[in-house]
């Protein structure tokens, strides 16, 4: 067993506005155990802190995740603070920039990890951002280790005309370089337990992203310019405060979290055995998201985003990996639109919602730079970028588990994140882009 990860705990549920049940709830119920069956445990580095998780890397079953929204709870943070500009049209810039300034929390999170780390400061040319989702749940034991949900990278062109998001799965197994000031020894591992590590023993959210950061540097040579932490409740607030986004659901998805008996109350639909095998609840039918563009309240999606377990595709982590980036734009894009930037009481709660539910590191760079230097950038301009082209690439490794291996071609897309040269390889690798 590794030292200092968190042990698999219990599944949370999520919360939603009273009422009965939606009016979209299917009736649909998926076969039991089809999910997780079969897979080989996970070393306890890569066990999710809050609910138990199936190692990466097989059919359909993936890591049934504790919570998830994280990736979306940085970058749609992160980016409601850097673009405040909307066709070109300023609106308020200089009270939108004062009040972005005075709502985020603001921190050192990459030390030396970062690319101005001892030298001039400046926002000209190429800029990656690492945006990382964590779960630090209300009354969550101080001693518990979060680790990184979601890890994405954001390459913006040395241009500043649009923005890539590349995922880097969470269990992809890399060497992790040793910490000595929280005690990790460093070796092989998850890259999600890079952040455990780094945080333990008092080293704390910025340990956390310094590690992480020197771990994804190591082999790929991608530095870093800002960085962006986001944890659950504060995405789902940032939601709450939108009321919802609109979304286009690309594949059936049931949700194992959410479900209602026949009278409508809320149920979870599925228990989990020790084997991570999933069971139907009797009389109890889950949420089921068909395909189809529509309206998801916040707790839709919520639910909609951490699914990975029953996904009609079969793409597990992979599939959720592009709904969370799907969803990092509608809600970037839903930041963006008149409908918030017009109204200054609207977009006011939005900044000190999402200055709340974030920590960032802004690389020693004023939020108003920031805001200026990336204001060409609209919510159609994040595209996603697949990596291994969402196709599974495990490998099983003694001690640690199911794990995901990065393809030749992913790494020639890391290196054009480095190179600033993504626009050549999404050109030769047109598939490679998320619908």
């Amino acid at each position: 067993m590794t030292p200092g990860v968190p042990a698999a705990g219990t599944r949370e549920t999520f919360s939603r506005p009273a009422g009965g049940v939606p009016a979209d709830v299917s009736s649909e119920s998926p076969t039991a155990g089809s999910p997780a069956a079969g897979f080989p445990a996970e070393s306890p580095a890569a066990t999710e802190a809050a609910e138990p998780d199936a190692p990466e890397g097989g059919p359909p079953e993936e890591e049934p995740r504790r919570r998830d929204p994280l990736w979306a709870r940085l970058l749609i943070v992160f980016g409601a603070l850097l673009m405040l500009v909307s066709g070109g049209l300023f609106v308020g810039y200089k009270l939108l920039v004062a009040r972005a300034s005075s709502s985020v929390t603001q921190s050192d999170l990459l030390g030396d990890a970062g690319n101005q780390a001892a030298h001039h400061v400046n926002i000209n040319g190429p800029v990656n951002i690492l945006l990382i989702g964590i779960d630090t749940r209300p009354g969550q034991n101080p001693s518990d280790l979060s680790r990184a949900d979601s890890i994405i990278i954001a390459h913006v062109p040395a241009s500043h005309q649009e923005a890539y998001l590349v995922s880097i799965p969470r269990d992809t197994l890399v060497s992790i370089p040793a910490n000595p000031q929280t005690g990790w020894a460093g070796g092989n591992e998850k890259i999600n337990a890079a952040f455990a590590f780094g945080s333990q023993n008092g080293g704390g959210i910025a340990g956390g992203v310094h590690l992480l950061g020197e771990t994804i540097k190591a082999p790929y040579g991608i530095g870093f310019d800002a960085a962006a932490v986001v944890d659950f409740a504060g995405f789902q607030q940032v939601v709450s405060v939108l009321g919802g986004v609109d979304m286009c659901v690309d594949e059936k998805t049931t949700s194992i979290h959410i479900g209602f008996t026949a009278d409508g109350k809320e149920a979870v639909p599925f228990r989990q055995d020790a084997d991570l095998n999933l069971h139907a609840v009797p009389g109890v039918t889950p949420k089921v998201y068909e395909p189809g563009c529509r309206h998801l309240a916040p707790w839709e999606a919520l639910d909609y985003t951490r699914q990975r377990d029953l996904l009609a595709n079969g793409d597990a982590d992979y599939g959720r990996q592009r709904h969370q980036q799907q969803f990092i734009r509608a809600v970037f894009k839903q930041i963006l639109s008149a409908g918030v930037l017009s109204n200054p009481a609207k977009l006011s709660r939005v900044l000190d919602t999402v200055g709340k539910a974030m920590t960032v590191d802004t690389g020693g760079i004023g939020i108003g730079d920031w805001i200026y230097a990336m204001r060409d950038i609209g919510g159609s301009d994040l595209l996603s970028i697949k990596t291994n082209n969402g196709q599974f690439n495990t490998t099983f490794v003694p001690g640690i588990g199911a794990c995901e291996k990065l393809t030749d071609t992913s790494l020639q897309l890391l290196q054009s994140v480095r190179d600033d040269s993504v626009a050549t390889f999404v050109s030769a690798h047109p598939d490679w882009l998320a619908s």
